[in-house]
């Protein structure tokens, strides 16, 4: 399974979750699958990402904004806060995925989706959620 290529659609879908300001239905990941040939492994992998964040969004923005010192979710650049979502609902309630990885998979992300200070942060704050949840 390509479960990068699958954590960038999980970005994609939690970035236009932000936008439609509403839960994402079936039709929405109907619509999203229709012009992309992916196996079945990396669309399960990429709903189960995006449904698991969404359903403990939450306490996902509160484990982030404990860590991210003088951060608010909000502040934080759109692409990076939904980096750190999915991240952290791997780190947290994802245990068939070691840490390591999921910070790894995370930046490596970010060097294509976001700005080049952006990855020290999120690497900062992945390695104090890892922490934080004994997991490190």
């Amino acid at each position: 399974m390509k479960r990068r290529k699958a954590r960038e659609y999980a970005l994609q879908l939690l970035f236009q979750t932000e936008f439609i300001n509403r839960a994402l239905e079936k039709k929405d990941f109907e619509e999203f699958w229709s012009d992309k040939d992916e196996p079945a492994d990396v669309r399960v992998f990429t709903e189960k990402l995006v449904k698991g964040t969404i359903d403990k969004l939450r306490e996902i923005d509160n484990m982030i904004e404990k860590v991210a010192e003088n951060w608010f979710i909000e502040r934080m650049a759109a692409v990076d806060r939904n980096i750190l979502r999915f991240a952290t609902y791997e780190l947290l309630f994802r245990r068939d995925i070691p840490p390591a990885v999921t910070i790894n998979e995370a930046l490596e992300i970010a060097k294509k989706y976001s700005s080049a200070e952006s990855i020290s942060f999120l690497n900062g704050v992945l390695d104090k959620l890892a922490k934080e949840a004994g997991k490190t």
